[in-house]
């Protein structure tokens, strides 16, 4: 039975102890739940629907694991119980227990790897930038004076900072909470440019009021696979999240998952968002891995 916690974060929730080794199928066992963190704009990939539950094509991922486990436990059944993460956070509540399995929108970096696992590499995106078609702007070179919103705790003005055109461009940055938050300073005229993934940036476009004001423009940014985080040092849990993607790969499931939330319609708008996968997923398929970002971007 899944259950959706819609829990504010407490500050004692991030403060709880980490656990001494981690063992989630321990835990899961004796509990008979594993917790489950989401994010709640990040479009397709795990966001809310019209009634307000989960969704999303890591959403789907995750409950095949969840699947995994139960069978792996010989449990009559696993509740779920969602909790919802930032991107300030998400990291946190893995490391201290309190988020079994994340499921939203992380960027698999060698940073983050010393502080948390990651399952093999279920999507890879480009950060670019989104604005407004008629602002005239193409590439990082023009956003000098102007103000550029982001997502706090995302790495998006460094690395617009480290790139070729973005070095010496004085822009001022501004931060959303959240996405959603974040395109709304865009919308609202706040931001002239928005950077981030770009399959976050073509779901809040294509769900907006107005899809056609806005396009995803200028430079590729960085090549980053985003992954569902585990807890470090748990290769039992890590193994069958890590078989149970190979194994949707394997049979061709991940790529119908693909085909039904990025290129088909999907809730609560029921719009489509023709985003064709990349040849590095089509290369991830056949020879799966959960390498870092620095490994896509090596000069």
């Amino acid at each position: 039975m899944r259950r959706f916690v819609i829990a504010l974060l407490s500050a004692g929730g991030l403060l709880l102890p980490a656990l001494a080794a981690a063992d989630t199928l321990k835990k899961v066992k004796e509990s008979g739940t594993l917790v489950m963190g989401i994010r709640e704009s990040s479009i397709p990939l795990s966001y809310l629907d019209a009634g307000q539950q989960p969704v999303g094509y890591h959403i789907d991922i995750c409950h095949r694991i969840v699947d995994a486990v139960k069978k792996e436990l010989k449990l009559p059944a696993v509740r779920v119980q969602y909790q919802p993460v930032t991107s300030q956070n998400r990291i946190p509540l893995v490391t201290n227990g309190t988020v079994d399995i994340e499921c939203g929108s992380t960027t698999n970096n060698e940073a983050r790897g010393r502080q948390v696992d990651f399952a093999v590499t279920t999507f890879v995106t480009n950060v670019r930038m989104a604005v407004k078609k008629d602002s005239g702007i193409t590439s990082l070179s023009q956003l000098g004076g102007k103000p550029v919103a982001t997502t706090t705790g995302t790495t998006s003005v460094q690395l617009m900072r480290a790139h070729e055109k973005g070095k010496g461009v004085n822009f001022r940055e501004v931060y959303g909470r959240d996405h959603a938050d974040s395109f709304l300073m865009l919308e609202s005229d706040r931001a002239v440019a928005f950077v981030m993934d770009d399959n976050l940036l073509a779901g809040l476009i294509a769900t907006s009021k107005t899809p056609d004001r806005y396009a995803i423009v200028g430079e590729v940014l960085n090549v980053e696979p985003i992954g569902i985080m585990l807890r470090k040092d748990d290769p039992k849990f890590k193994r069958i999240a890590d078989d149970t993607i190979k194994g949707m790969m394997k049979s061709g499931e991940l790529e119908k998952l693909y085909a039904k939330w990025f290129m088909s319609p999907i809730p609560p708008r029921d719009v489509n968002m023709n985003f064709p996968m990349s040849d590095q997923l089509k290369e991830l398929i056949k020879d799966p891995n959960d390498a870092p970002a620095e490994a896509y971007n090596k000069r």
